[in-house]
């Protein structure tokens, strides 16, 4: 059943990913907040809806694995795993790709007799047996394997001396933000620019939170910023192909085309054996123009722009475009 967004238009006409598209805000304000949900329980939104599954797989499927691999062919650094992080990956894929196959039965299948495992992926054609932790029976190595059947970027979190530590991880999408200069570093380190969030105690309680999962919980939260132009590697490596933009889009005439509504809906898992922290971080971008064909998604991302604190605008690096932004929208 489709829901009517106006006299003229139903979500039946409205492309898939617009219908599919996890948008982020409830209301005309937006504030830092842990914003934490159990996993696997589908969102109904003014467009459609999201979050039925926990490994989403989309008509970008091939476009946003192909560019993974070129952009791990250009700069391996996005790429990391400490030692001592090597079973926290196996159980990353013992923990994935079951779930796969139970989530797309008639596109992938994953079977297990102790630790022979064999995975077939239709959509590539892939038919593959390998042994769980043996990092030689996979020809690119577990974490650069599982990077290329799903769409998600990968972070692991040891926990040790009462926090959390980045010490594994794939991550070819990020918004902002470096991998490679993060590797190491405490949860408490990764997130100290985070404007309020220190002031407010909301890292400190998530990261309380995140600690007491129990092995096998799965949760969920999203994350929002923007983007200028049709990419998800915004990272700080490739800030000079991306970062001026930001200094020309509010006069841009093509802004409403250009700028994106960036979302990501990250996963957060205790895994099962090693007991490590499993975020997985799946971003999705959608244009201000396809915002706008959806009214309640227009009025409300308009407000949000507008009401948005400076000191909260600076950080995202909207703070040169959110006006002209938030003006289109809520011109209507």
């Amino acid at each position: 059943m489709s829901i009517t967004l106006d006299k003229d238009t139903d979500t039946a006409t409205l492309p898939e990913r617009i219908r599919r598209f996890p948008f982020p805000f409830l209301g005309d304000q937006y504030r830092y907040s842990a914003n934490v949900e159990p996993a696997n329980k589908n969102v109904p939104t003014d467009a459609g809806a999201w979050g039925a599954g926990l490994i989403d797989i989309d008509e970008f499927y091939h476009k946003e694995l192909a560019d993974r691999e070129a952009i791990l062919a250009r700069d391996p650094s996005r790429m990391a795993v400490l030692p001592h992080m090597r079973p926290a990956v196996w159980d990353t894929i013992a923990t994935l790709l079951p779930a796969m196959a139970a989530e797309y039965p008639d596109i992938m299948s994953f079977h297990r007799e102790g630790n022979a495992c064999r995975w077939q992926n239709k959509l590539q054609d892939l038919d593959v047996q390998f042994t769980v932790g043996d990092d030689d029976s996979l020809p690119t190595g577990p974490l650069r394997f599982l990077g290329t059947q799903i769409q998600d970027d990968i972070v692991l979190l040891d926990i040790r001396d009462n926090t959390m530590w980045l010490d594994a991880g794939l991550v070819t999408f990020a918004a902002d933000w470096s991998f490679n200069f993060d590797v190491g570093m405490s949860f408490l380190e990764i997130h100290g620019p985070v404007p309020r969030v220190k002031e407010e105690n909301i890292i400190s309680r998530a990261e309380q939170f995140l600690m007491r999962l129990q092995p096998g919980e799965q949760f969920r939260r999203t994350n929002w910023t923007m983007t200028v132009g049709n990419r998800l590697d915004t990272s700080t490596e490739t800030y000079p192909e991306w970062g001026p933009d930001r200094g020309t889009i509010a006069t841009d005439p093509d802004m409403p085309d250009k700028l994106h509504l960036r979302v990501e809906v990250q996963h957060l898992i205790r895994l099962p054996h090693t007991g490590v922290l499993l975020f997985l971080i799946r971003s999705y971008l959608l244009p201000l123009r396809d915002i706008a064909k959806v009214p309640t998604w227009r009025q409300k991302f308009g407000h949000v722009l507008a009401e948005l604190p400076d000191d909260m605008a600076e950080y995202k690096g909207i703070i040169r475009y959110r006006k002209a932004a938030s003006d289109w929208l809520l011109a209507g």
